[in-house]
């Protein structure tokens, strides 16, 4: 059975202390080459540290949406079972008392199988199961994971029995109580590396998470956490860790590299801070990064009071990497010193999965593949989201047409019943794909890749062009007689597919060619030129009207309705109780975009 750390680490929530953890021990086959004196009599030791981030929920190499084997155009292979198989070559090759195992948070969340064990099948039921990421991770030998803001998507009771179930500790060092601003989960664990010498090299991990998580899952924690800026609290924890006899500090940070945030200045703390904590912060010797979902095999970073290089990397995402820590120390002056440390990562399609991760969770991943697989109903016409980036097609259509149908009858006999309901949706992944003939939980599950979760906002037309307006950032500027390929079109500056909202409702038009902020022209509704003091119903999923990607006025906006109930449940429900999607019945083209009035497509 899991070990049960529940009353231990409500201890520590009490006190403030962290986890202490033995170090790991097992074959010492390679400690001779990890532990030597040279000539001079100088004492030298190495260890390695492995690390992942951003699983979500990825055990096997499997598209549950897609219903085979998961391949991208980079032929990226995922899942702890492939990575599991990376673990056992290193510890192989360093001997397992010299490496440890830690994640950077974003575990529970992303897949049907991880759906399946929150909601359908869901471990807080009495006897229910064991999550499978617990069990793959605690089959793996984790020492210690950090919490990601993915993590509390399902509220705290999920994220709380799964730390019950995990044989490590979830650290969280800004992730407070409310009440107390003490820390909720523990802060830090310790751990002991044996060496020869006679004196452990002891290494603690400070974990800590992203203060967005007041943002985005709002409705689960708010007055219950609250989640202060990583600079600052691991100003406050590195030195205790020092002072503890921490021979060697990693952080493990759910927030990434580049000093920037998707909410604005919402928050007075930054999103993705690990570069601003490795610069800041003194002590610290090298970050695992998460939450950003790239590749940094290896990043050095200056701090600016010691001068001293701070090695970060980021090992992709899913379990498509592995980054290694190598860490050289040298006995000097009575206690161990890092000499060196790099980072790199390892690919997890240079492998096959571990055998005994597949034994052990073939069971579960069966039983998500059946209830994915079943029959809700049938759809007239196949709709895809190949084109959805830069044309108004069917396949988001049926995401609104859901959203305003839901929200027009949750609000029928209410004061706002008579408002016109507008919908937000955007192309979560390029490749769902809704067939025609029968339709499964899974090819609806796909369309909405997120747990989201549906909103109603009071909206006016002059707000809603400003959002429209916002929205558009996300095309290339192109000028009018330049040729359009569409693979160069979108994710200006960077912007995620998630982060581009088509609004049905209204009808209007994005000229590209024009400066991002000056590109939406002849918005309308019902045919007439939109006013700017009309008022709307605005069905909005929670992340962005949490203010999720900063669009303006919808966080500010009065909310009307909300629901605790995923968005991808609703939609399946309403295909479920219509038996039939046919296209002709919601899909019209309302946006397009233009070049001086010219249609592009």
């Amino acid at each position: 059975m899991p070990l049960n750390r529940r009353k231990f680490l409500e201890k520590s929530a009490v006190t403030g202390a962290g986890v202490a953890l033995a170090g790991a021990v097992g074959a010492p086959g390679a400690q001779a080459a990890e532990a030597r004196e040279d000539r001079r009599g100088v004492k030298r030791y190495a260890f390695t540290v492995l690390g992942t981030t951003d699983l979500h929920g990825n055990v096997f190499n499997w598209d549950y949406f897609t219903d085979r084997e998961f391949d991208d155009k980079d032929h990226n292979d995922i899942g702890l079972a492939k990575v599991s198989t990376l673990v056992n070559r290193v510890r192989e090759e360093k001997g397992r008392r010299n490496t440890l195992l830690i994640d950077a948070g974003d575990t529970i969340q992303g897949t049907q199988l991880s759906y399946y064990y929150a909601k359908v099948d869901p471990i807080t039921a009495e006897g229910g199961p064991v999550h499978p990421m617990a069990q793959a991770m605690n089959a793996m030998g984790y020492d210690a994971a950090a919490l990601g803001n993915h993590e509390f998507n399902y509220g705290i009771p999920v994220l709380r029995k799964f730390e019950e179930q995990c044989c490590f500790p979830l650290l969280g060092a800004n992730a407070l109580d409310a009440k107390t601003l003490r820390p909720a989960f523990a802060p830090y664990s310790m751990h002991r590396l044996r060496t020869p010498f006679g004196r452990d090299v002891k290494v603690a991990v400070l974990g800590l998470t992203n203060p967005g998580i007041a943002i985005w899952d709002k409705a689960n924690v708010q007055g219950k956490m609250t989640f202060p800026g990583l600079e600052e609290q691991a100003a406050k924890w590195v030195p205790k860790l020092r002072s503890m006899g921490a021979d060697v500090v990693i952080v493990s940070a759910h927030s990434g590299s580049s000093g920037t945030s998707s909410y604005g200045d919402q928050l007075p703390y930054i999103e993705n801070a690990a570069g601003l904590v490795a610069e800041q912060v003194p002590g610290i010797d090298a970050i695992l990064v998460g939450h950003a979902h790239t590749e940094i095999p290896e990043y050095f970073v200056t701090n600016k009071e010691t001068g001293k290089q701070v090695v970060l990397s980021e090992p992709l995402k899913w379990g498509q990497r592995l980054t290694l820590f190598d860490f050289e120390l040298v006995w000097v002056k009575g206690r161990w010193t890092v000499e060196k440390v790099g980072a790199k990562v390892l690919n997890s399609n240079t492998v096959e999965e571990d055998p005994k991760i597949v034994r052990l969770l073939s069971d579960e991943h069966e039983k998500v593949v059946a209830y994915v697989n079943q029959v809700i109903g049938t759809n007239a016409a196949q709709m895809t989201s190949a084109e959805a980036p830069y044309k108004d097609v069917p396949i988001i259509d049926l995401i609104n047409h859901i959203q305003a149908d839901t929200v027009k009858q949750a609000l029928a006999g209410t004061e706002h019943a008579a408002l016109p309901v507008l919908s937000q949706a955007a192309c979560f992944s390029r490749s769902a794909r809704i067939p025609a003939g029968e339709v499964t939980i899974r090819d609806v599950a796909g369309l909405y890749v997120f747990e989201n979760t549906l909103e109603a906002r009071l909206m006016t037309g002059a707000q809603m062009k400003a959002y429209l307006e916002f929205s558009a950032n996300y095309f290339v500027q192109t000028a009018p007689g330049a040729a359009v390929d569409p693979a160069k079109l979108t994710n200006a500056n960077g912007t995620p597919d998630y982060n581009y909202d088509v609004v049905s409702g209204l009808s209007y038009e994005i000229d590209i060619a024009k400066p991002a902020g000056s590109r939406v022209t002849n918005v309308r509704f019902g045919g007439q030129p939109l006013a700017d003091g009309a008022k709307f119903v605005f069905a909005v999923n929670n992340y962005r009207a949490n203010g999720g990607g900063n669009f303006p006025h919808v966080a500010a906006a009065p909310l009307l309705w909300s629901n605790s109930e995923e968005i991808r449940n609703t939609m399946i429900a309403w295909v479920k109780a219509k038996g039939a999607i046919d296209p002709a019945g919601f899909a019209a083209v309302d946006w397009k975009l233009t070049r001086n009035g010219t249609p592009v497509f």
